[in-house]
């Protein structure tokens, strides 16, 4: 597997979803400690994460958030861990932390489904500008 950031958190997203680009911007914006690198779940470098890890990009439509040679955690629990990471007024909903993952993923289960329905879809990734070259893994 190609060389991934160290002391990086990787953060694997829909790549023609709306909402998860949002929600990548977002990321970004309030990324104040620089913890985080994106690649979309259809690049080459996003399947082999998932290869590695043992995930079938096929089945999943979910944000997955790798700790690599640590852990990794995909759906509400990955957000979770996210807005947490981000600290400020966003790390306060790791207080749903303390919920069982089978219930908030309902919830995020709900909202995936219906994303595309909702936020629409791109025809292809996301490209980021120069500024932002440097988050996203090749």
């Amino acid at each position: 597997m190609q060389k991934l950031p160290e002391n990086k958190k990787i953060v694997l997203f829909d790549g023609v979803c709306n909402l998860c680009d949002s929600a990548v911007q977002f990321i970004i914006k309030n990324d104040k400690n620089d913890i985080f690198r994106f690649a979309s779940l259809q690049s080459e470098i996003g399947q082999e994460i998932c290869k590695h890890i043992g995930i079938d990009v096929s089945k999943m439509d979910s944000i997955i958030l790798y700790e690599p040679g640590i852990a990794y955690y995909y759906k509400s629990e990955a957000a979770l861990n996210i807005a947490s990471d981000l600290g400020g007024a966003i790390s306060l909903l790791s207080v749903f932390k303390v919920l069982p993952s089978g219930f908030s993923n309902v919830v995020y289960d709900f909202i995936a489904r219906n994303r595309y329905k909702w936020y629409g879809k791109k025809e292809s990734c996301m490209v980021p500008t120069a500024d932002l070259k440097s988050k996203f893994l090749d």
